[in-house]
């Protein structure tokens, strides 16, 4: 649980449209904080504020474009004052999931302007105001920051990424007084699993036909198996949301926060299993017989 909030301390969160951070945004606003909610869309910032109490604030956030970053952080700025900004919730993140060979280098520049890049721009924006306030970064990460599935490759190397950009940076800002925490949810039923499902359809589709059915079968079942594992999650975004205010509000914030069963246990299993178990784990996951003996079964265009 999260400790005393120091009323109207501020604090911006990035991709509060819509899932984990829409619910992390109404839930600083309901403890008392002044909540900048980064959406993409006026129709978003409208349905948020008709949700909250008055101190949240609606900021129209592309983190993908340096230029509406910029606006966001001047349009924040100009509202705290003096008083800086006391957190920063890096929130914002897009999921592309499917084979790697399927992937263009189109997609997967968009993974990482998302989901890292987009992320670098609002900190450097950001930082001045949260050293003036000796205040929290918090970045969004994965139970997939440790532990690369297949056919989450793109997704898994943005996470990954974040992960040892989030190390550098809390080593880097501890001599200003600034803390830095990393949240790696786990599944959670969000609107995320559906995009996640269209994406990959279509990435598939859009692949050469010859690549494509290489790997159909197995990818269709893992996209089956992950909204299944999505849908019978018992971690709500409240135990996410409440993992964040944590990390915003501790005397002794943590490192990391693993949230939901899912994310603690990729988290030991990383540490403790050699490769060639997990890789057999994985396999037995898809479907795939030939990537749990190790064999590749290939017999040209079809398997």
């Amino acid at each position: 649980m999260s400790e005393q909030v120091e009323k109207g301390r501020a604090v911006l969160v990035s991709g509060a449209s819509t899932g984990l951070g829409r619910a992390c945004a109404r839930h600083l606003d309901h403890l008392g904080f002044q909540v900048f909610a980064g959406v993409r869309r006026e129709a978003d910032a409208e349905a948020l504020r008709a949700a909250s109490s008055p101190r949240l604030s609606p900021v129209l956030l592309d983190v993908t474009r340096e230029e509406s970053v910029a606006q966001a952080v001047a349009l924040v700025s100009a509202q705290v004052g003096a008083h800086g900004l006391w957190g920063l919730v890096n929130n914002a993140g897009i999921c592309v999931s499917a084979p790697l060979e399927c992937v263009s280098a189109d997609q997967l520049r968009h993974q990482l302007e998302t989901n890292l890049i987009g992320h670098h721009a609002v900190i450097r924006a950001s930082l001045p105001l949260v050293r003036m306030a000796h205040g929290r970064i918090v970045n969004v990460s994965s139970g997939l920051g440790r532990i690369a599935s297949p056919y989450l490759g793109a997704y898994a190397a943005s996470q990954f990424a974040k992960e040892g950009y989030s190390d550098a940076l809390r080593r880097e800002l501890r001599p200003f007084g600034v803390g830095v925490s990393v949240v790696q949810p786990g599944a959670i039923r969000t609107p995320i699993w559906e995009k996640v499902s269209e994406v990959g359809h279509r990435t598939l589709d859009g692949a050469p036909a010859e690549v494509a059915e290489l790997y159909r079968a197995c990818f269709l079942r893992f996209l089956a198996a992950n909204d299944r594992r999505a849908r019978a999650s018992a971690t709500r975004p409240e135990a996410f949301a409440d993992a964040v205010a944590h990390a915003l509000t501790a005397r002794r914030p943590k490192s990391r926060y693993r949230v939901g069963r899912d994310s603690r246990l990729t988290s030991v299993l990383s540490r403790v299993l050699p490769d060639r178990v997990l890789d057999a784990a994985f396999a037995t996951i898809v479907g795939d017989r030939r990537l749990a003996t190790g064999s590749s079964g290939y017999q040209g265009a079809h398997v």
